[in-house]
């Protein structure tokens, strides 16, 4: 499929790669069934919400405005937290959840040392979880503060903004190893100024906007866009159509060793 839209430019666009945007619309592309599967279970979620949704809450409504638009999750008084709660749903992996919860190891000291082996003498440690690092919700931090900007142009503040991550691999061991035990988490989400906010998205609506008048190709995608990457290999639906991706998937030549 295809993104045929007209001049109107989304949210979720514009926080991504403008080359990944610019693809997008442009190119016909496939979509692998198999990865499609998450993406049902994350409508799944969505479609639960709205049964059991209540007249305080409002939900999948499109707004219009400040140059772009977007479809917000929730609004309203949510998970009996305060009212003007601005929420969304998230379907994703044990790894990323980590990653947004700031989590990581630490080895400390048991207080004894070991009696034998090579490490004898040596300090005993042990690794324990912390939830005090880097929290990586810039992409979801982006997403919700445009939709909070959004909302403000219809009369409704934003108090709070929450994600509510479900765990898809919950199940797994791969889920206990990285420190979580729980099936879904709330991860609140600060709040980026207007004027920033604003900025970057309508540079970013500039470029792609250019892009596509010109027909030149962007240049390629941030590193933090990439996923290091991460997502050119593996994730990006539109990656052979790049030129960038395409090279990552070659393999690397074997270099001679000169002859003694």
């Amino acid at each position: 499929r295809s993104q045929e839209r007209g001049p109107d430019f989304t949210v979720t666009e514009l926080i991504g790669g403008v080359r990944e945007a610019y693809l997008k619309r442009i190119h016909h592309y496939a979509l692998d069934p198999q990865d499609q599967i998450l993406a049902l279970q994350g409508t799944g979620v969505h479609h639960l919400l709205q049964q059991c949704s209540n007249v305080r809450i409002l939900q999948e409504i499109r707004l219009q405005g400040a140059g772009y638009s977007g479809q917000f999750d929730m609004y309203g008084q949510l998970l009996s937290m305060e009212r003007d709660t601005l929420g969304d749903v998230k379907v994703t992996s044990s790894y990323k959840i980590m990653k947004a919860l700031g989590m990581y190891q630490e080895e400390i000291p048991t207080g004894g040392v070991y009696q034998s082996g090579l490490r004898k003498g040596q300090l005993r440690k042990r690794k324990i979880w912390r939830s005090d690092g880097v929290r990586h919700v810039l992409e979801w931090a982006l997403q919700l503060n445009a939709y909070r900007f959004l909302l403000s142009h219809y009369g409704l503040s934003v108090k709070k903004m929450v994600i509510q991550a479900i765990c898809r691999d919950s199940s797994l061991r791969v889920a206990q190893e990285r420190g979580l035990d729980r099936s879904v988490y709330l991860i609140s989400i600060r709040k980026i100024s207007d004027h920033w906010i604003q900025r970057y998205l309508l540079k970013k609506k500039e470029l792609l906007k250019n892009a596509l008048d010109s027909q030149q190709i962007p240049t390629i995608c941030s590193r933090r866009e990439r996923w290091n990457d991460r997502k050119c290999r593996d994730f990006c639906i539109v990656a052979s159509n790049c030129d960038y991706a395409q090279s990552l998937k070659k393999p690397t030549p074997i270099r001679k060793e000169n002859a003694a």
